[in-house]
């Protein structure tokens, strides 16, 4: 390249035509790179009727809303909806699958590190109600539109909520080995329970009209019930006490 020639200036007259051509094929070629693909374009719209669609279902309630009103919410056309979806019910379960799916990964992910038992324990409560801290409209259609429908709950919420209780379970069974978890519990029924309170703190925060920060406050004191339940004796006795009582003011 010459001296006094910029490299974002055009080629000269002088400049052999094969390396002119050259030159004209790569910058198309960024150009072509820099645009977001057909198949990034169709998730990112998908994602945007998903996320139309939990506030939908949350301001109407499942059956009450129209497909018609989650296009609006979304800014595509009635006929887009279709090309991504068959029909409502398959929009409340994709919103559910991507939601718990990513969730049980992060799950594992926080089992699978070295931290103390009790550690992790915490942090999955915390994980579980943080996911819906300042998420009122998910909430609702992951907690209280799901219900509305017990066909969406056995064929499409119980085998995401089988692999729930598998890490959570396992989780327990594991402290359980090592001697840190009383011998006479059941993990899996732990983990039920674990399921079921955070649902319940989760059901009452999204249709009591709870305020930011509740879930937070509850998720510290929600794991020191159940680790005062299920850990040894050697282990309770160094077990760490809630931040704070409970308050009127902090129920979920």
């Amino acid at each position: 390249m010459p001296e006094n020639e910029s490299p974002f200036s055009e080629p000269s007259r002088s400049e052999p035509r094969a390396r002119r051509t050259r030159r004209r094929s790569e910058g198309a070629e960024g150009d072509k790179r820099a645009r977001p693909t057909r198949s990034e374009r169709s998730s990112d719209k998908r994602e945007r009727i998903l996320k139309a669609a939990i506030k939908v279902f949350a301001r109407k309630g499942f059956y009450a809303a129209r497909v018609s009103e989650i296009a609006k919410a979304a800014g595509v056309a009635d006929g887009t909806i279709y090309l991504y979806f068959r029909n409502k019910d398959d929009v409340l379960i994709s919103v559910f699958e991507s939601r718990i799916t990513r969730l049980v990964e992060v799950l594992r992910e926080i089992v699978g590190t070295e931290a103390s038992f009790e550690d992790r324990f915490r942090r999955l409560v915390e994980l579980q109600l943080g996911v819906l801290e300042g998420r009122r409209d998910l909430a609702e259609v992951v907690t209280v539109n799901l219900r509305q429908s017990s066909k969406l709950l056995k064929q499409f919420a119980a085998p995401f909520f089988v692999q729930y209780l598998e890490v959570m379970a396992g989780l327990i069974a594991e402290a359980q080995h090592a001697g840190v978890v009383r011998p006479d519990v059941s993990p899996r029924l732990v983990a039920r329970a674990l399921w079921g309170a955070l649902d319940g703190v989760a059901l009452t925060w999204a249709i009591g009209g709870g305020e930011a920060g509740q879930l937070a406050r509850a998720a510290p004191q929600v794991a020191s019930v159940f680790l005062d339940g299920i850990l040894s004796r050697d282990e309770h006795r160094a077990l760490p006490r809630a931040d704070h009582a409970a308050t009127k003011d902090d129920d979920a």
